[in-house]
């Protein structure tokens, strides 16, 4: 399937040299999930929302401070194909090119509407996240940015006294706190000091009650419930427990599953694949293989890594987190570790996964032991 059908003309778009704040204003009024950005008439980049959150840039400044490159696809492109650059550039859009003219965009919404049908086949359990960055309700809204900017995800699971889940807040939830905070100044109350809002604690701006789904659902499930209600994730909670989380699902995690293939050698999808320097993909696939190879009775069936870029640098080379995850046939295996240069965290992120493989594997040896005792003693 290509996305002929998929794209749209109709899209959000606004010049370099406009002020950001006309497109705080954009996002709070229309709520798009991503604006073009163009100059003179031609394509730029595309921002959005999370760009907003994440920058301490004024209201005053030009937007092409903000401009962000997004993968050009074409309207006869394949749907997995355009879902994998979508994960892969972390965008929610992406402008789809007619010749060397812009016609329009395609949209992550988009796609999985078009796919939905197809997603009965697969379990939220088969594709969701299950390591979570988690907050408690008296964690100060200062915080959750940096939390939300470090790990570059866009909601946070609130969780209270007892760790049973209470609340979720959401790069959205913060965006709109703040544009309210900002008309109170503009009207003259004082008490809205930035300071002042980056110490109220998220209890006071969390949603509640948190939509949520379970391991056992049916994917196709999960995104209805997503685009119905507008949500980019839900929060995943084991199926006899509504309280406890065990992880999210998100409309990425549904794009990423798209790009599953059945070849012959594992699938890679890469995010932030621009921080690479000296590693290719093919590289990537053939050491995560290596590592898998060692352990005969786990089959790796699709490799998610991710590399985000800090503002810390070490004679020049910028200091990367890595993310490795791993669905496989006994289930989610993840590593994650920091390096100078993609090279350096990928091989520390490696090597806690090979270290958490070995703890599993340890894990189920001891429980295997366990009913072999436990069958000898009933024997007597």
């Amino acid at each position: 399937m290509d996305i002929a059908d998929i794209a749209t003309p109709d899209y959000a778009e606004i010049d370099a040299d406009e002020r950001l704040g006309k497109v705080r204003s954009m996002f709070e009024e229309d709520r798009p999930k991503g604006i073009v950005v163009t100059e003179d008439g031609d394509y730029t980049g595309i921002i959005n929302q999370k760009q907003l959150i994440q920058s301490h840039i004024q209201d005053g400044a030009k937007v092409r401070g903000l401009v962000r490159s997004a993968p050009k696809v074409r309207r006869t492109d394949d749907v997995r194909e355009v879902a994998r650059v979508l994960v892969e550039s972390g965008a929610k859009i992406a402008p789809v090119f007619e010749g060397e003219t812009l016609w329009g965009i395609v949209s992550e919404e988009a796609i999985l509407e078009a796919v939905l049908d197809n997603l009965d086949t697969l379990d939220v359990a088969d594709i969701y996240t299950a390591e979570v960055v988690t907050v408690d309700d008296d964690t100060q809204i200062g915080r959750c940015i940096n939390l939300l900017r470090e790990n570059s995800i866009s909601r946070l699971p609130v969780l209270d006294e007892d760790g049973r889940l209470t609340g979720m807040v959401t790069t959205h939830d913060i965006a709109d706190f703040a544009v309210r905070d900002m008309e109170r100044q503009q009207k003259g109350d004082r008490s809205g000091d930035i300071d002042r809002v980056l110490d109220i604690p998220v209890y006071d701006i969390m949603s509640s009650p948190v939509a949520t789904t379970t391991t056992g659902a049916t994917v196709k499930s999960a995104v209805e419930q997503m685009l119905d209600n507008d949500y980019a994730g839900l929060v995943v909670t084991p199926d006899d427990d509504d309280e406890t989380v065990a992880g999210i699902v998100t409309k990425t995690d549904v794009l990423r599953a798209l790009t599953y293939t059945e070849e012959d050698h594992m699938d890679v999808q890469i995010t932030n694949i621009k921080l690479l320097d000296t590693l290719s993909r093919e590289e990537i696939r053939e050491e995560i293989q290596q590592t898998a190879d060692k352990y005969q009775d786990m089959q790796v069936q699709h490799a998610h890594v991710r590399f985000h870029k800090h503002k810390e640098k070490l004679r020049g080379t910028p200091l990367i987190q890595c993310q490795v995850r791993l669905r496989t046939n006994k289930g989610q295996v993840a590593g994650s570790g920091e390096g100078y240069g993609a090279d350096t965290a990928f091989n520390v992120a490696l090597d806690k996964l090979e270290r958490r493989v070995l703890e599993l594997k340890g894990v189920r040896a001891d429980e295997e032991y366990r009913g072999q005792l436990l069958r000898k003693l009933g024997e007597l």
